[in-house]
């Protein structure tokens, strides 16, 4: 997911993508536990991903606690 493409989204779709990526990661994980995946960068890059929403979610919540307290 690009970061254009996660600005691009509400407060309530970066949330769910969230918890969606996060489910993903916690899945691929326990399939690799089990056997090895046929690509295990999806791992890295599920893990990048939910690195890139929380900065974004962060941002805006910043964002938003500036405006409010100007």
């Amino acid at each position: 997911m690009k970061n254009a493409d996660i600005r691009a989204l509400s407060l309530e779709d970066l949330k769910n993508q969230i918890k969606t990526e996060q489910a993903t990661g916690q899945s691929l994980r326990f399939a690799h536990a089990i056997s090895p995946l046929e690509n295990p960068l999806r791992l890295n890059q599920s893990r990048k991903n939910v690195a890139r929403l929380l900065t974004e979610l962060k941002r805006r919540e910043n964002e938003q606690a500036t405006n409010t307290a100007n």
